[in-house]
C-alpha cells in the first residue's frame, strides 16, 4: 500500500525511528535495572541520558520522516538531507550508551582528553542536523505556499 510516507526519505527516518525507540525502551530497562541496585535507586548520569536521548531521537526521526514526506523537493535531494541528522542522533546515542557503560564521567565535554576534535565534531552535528532539516522545512514551505 503506498502512502505519503513510502519516499525512500521517509522510509529511512521512519526505520532510524523505530530503532531508536527501541534502544530508548532498552536503555529505559537498563536504566530501572540499575536504579533496583542501587541504594538511593539511582542510575548513573549516562544512562539517563542515553535513554532520554534515544527516545528523542526517535520522535524528532518521526518529524524529519513527515517534513520529509511532505517537501517539494526531489527525493534524492530528501534523502540526503535526512541521512545526516539520522547519523548524527545514532553517534550520540552510541557515544551516551558508552558512557553510561563506563560511568567514568558526569560531563564527557568537560573530561575529554581531546576538546578541539569534540568541538570539531559538534560543528559538524550542528551543521548536518541544522542543514539537513532547513533543506526538510524550505521544501516543505515551497509545497505549501507555491
Amino acid at each position: 500500500m503506498e502512502t505519503f510516507l513510502s519516499t525512500t526519505a521517509a522510509c529511512i527516518a521512519l526505520s532510524a525511528s523505530g530503532i531508536f525507540f527501541m534502544v530508548g525502551l532498552l536503555t529505559g530497562l537498563w536504566k530501572y535495572l540499575c536504579m533496583r541496585r542501587h541504594p538511593q535507586a539511582e542510575a548513573p548520569h549516562y544512562v539517563n541520558i542515553a535513554h532520554r536521548a534515544a527516545l528523542m531521537y526517535a520522535f524528532s526521526s518521526q518529524l524529519l520522516a513527515v517534513f520529509a514526506a511532505l517537501s517539494a523537493f526531489p527525493g534524492w535531494l530528501n534523502t540526503v538531507a535526512v541521512i545526516p541528522p539520522l547519523v548524527f542522533f545514532a553517534i550520540a546515542i552510541a557515544h551516551y550508551v558508552e558512557l553510561g557503560m563506563t560511568t567514568d564521567s558526569k560531563n564527557s565535554l568537560r573530561d575529554s582528553p581531546d576538546k578541539a576534535k569534540d568541538y570539531r565534531i559538534l560543528n559538524v552535528l550542528a551543521v548536518a542536523e541544522i542543514g539537513g532539516f532547513s533543506v526538510l522545512l524550505i521544501g516543505f514551505f515551497v509545497k505549501q505556499w507555491a
